[in-house]
């Protein structure tokens, strides 16, 4: 070993690791900062978004008026004008002409009627907040937007408030019924030998291979014979069936990997299958258990191909998802209620994420290392 390779060592110095963390510290900033973007954009104007970036709301410099005026009638606009100490045509006045003091002179408006304005290059915020696209989004009401002009007008507001609701309808049978049935499966498989138990297990894994796309039209054909179809029992049955395979698949590695002594002493005292079950097993998996409800919320909650195809359009049913859709065929340039939409619909599931965090890293490492 090397001089310099002790030093490293007896400092703790290591360039690997050095460049990993910077490594991972760009790869959270290169998707923290659209994040961030959109969050400010959904506080700001309608005015403010269409004339100016996002990042503007943070310390810059920027041309700031300072002087206004009108040029009179004896001004020739076709000729060579002298404005605020500035020379040139309209055209040169328009693309903005700068002073040897650093101030610029800009012809705002059309040749007629237009007025000149002296700016001067300063230290700005745009910091002009508001709360009014969170009430469209929300409220479903009609509310007055009052332009920089000083006009009004009115718009009506996109109400949210029901599709969270169905999403929410939709989001926590479609999780929590593929937990249940998956866990006794995966214990199941773990723990009890009955005959086929191999295969079985085998056919479960091979589904996960198997794309949902190809499922939907067979499923809705039954559903439709069924009079399923556009209802929420439809769409929990679909979600639940897309999501078990991986379910089982997680939790029979977590629960196959619990010690064994554990469950022969239950045994020994007479407990039963199903008491082992839900006094053993479903305490000790809660890593796994909140592993895959992770997953499968993220999954149901930013659904919207099974959502569309199994409830439908129907307003009284759209789901978040859906009607962010529909506002954004519907108000493509409204970026700011674009953006209000888009957060409303990431609070629940940021909610659930750092909620359950803490085992996410543990029931994804189950039964990974078995010693």
């Amino acid at each position: 070993m090397t001089a310099q390779a002790v030093s490293r060592k007896k400092h703790g110095v290591s360039w690997g690791q050095v460049f990993v963390n910077v490594t991972l510290i760009l790869l959270v900033l290169i998707w923290t900062i659209p994040t961030i973007g959109l969050l400010i954009s959904s506080f700001r104007t309608r005015f403010d978004i269409q004339t100016s970036g996002w990042w503007t709301v943070f310390p810059h410099r920027d041309w700031v008026t300072v002087e206004e005026f009108q040029p009179g009638p004896e001004v020739d606009r076709d000729g060579v004008m002298n404005l605020a100490g500035a020379q040139g045509t309209f055209e040169e006045f328009r693309a903005g002409i700068t002073l040897p003091d650093g101030r610029r002179v800009l012809w705002i408006g059309n040749k007629r009627i237009g007025r000149v304005a002296v700016q001067e290059r300063q230290w700005v915020m745009n910091t002009n907040f508001t709360l009014e696209n969170y009430q469209e989004v929300l409220g479903g009401k009609t509310f007055e937007v009052k332009q920089p002009d000083g006009s009004t007008i009115t718009v009506q507001g996109s109400d949210f408030s029901s599709a969270f609701i169905n999403s929410l309808i939709v989001t926590l049978p479609a999780t929590v019924i593929p937990i249940l049935i998956a866990a006794f499966a995966a214990y199941g498989f773990a723990w009890m030998k009955f005959p086929g138990r191999r295969l079985l297990f085998t056919m479960v894994v091979a589904l996960l291979v198997v794309p949902l796309q190809i499922a939907l039209v067979p499923i809705l054909k039954d559903y439709v014979r069924l009079n399923l179809n556009g209802t929420f029992l439809g769409i929990w049955l679909a979600h639940t069936g897309f999501g078990l395979p991986l379910a089982t698949y997680l939790l029979f590695n977590y629960i196959s990997s619990l010690p064994r002594d554990i469950l022969e002493s239950a045994f020994i005292d007479g407990a039963s299958h199903f008491t082992i079950f839900t006094r053993l097993i479903l305490p000790l998996s809660v890593p796994a258990l909140a592993s895959f409800a992770i997953f499968q919320f993220l999954w149901v909650w930013n659904d919207y191909l099974v959502a569309l195809i199994f409830i439908g359009a129907s307003p009284d049913s759209q789901v978040l998802t859906q009607r962010i859709a529909e506002m954004v065929g519907s108000r493509g340039n409204d970026w700011h209620l674009l953006t209000a939409g888009a957060f409303v619909s990431m609070l629940l599931p940021l909610i659930v994420f750092f909620s359950l965090q803490r085992f996410f890293v543990r029931g994804l490492l189950a039964g990974s290392v078995k010693g």
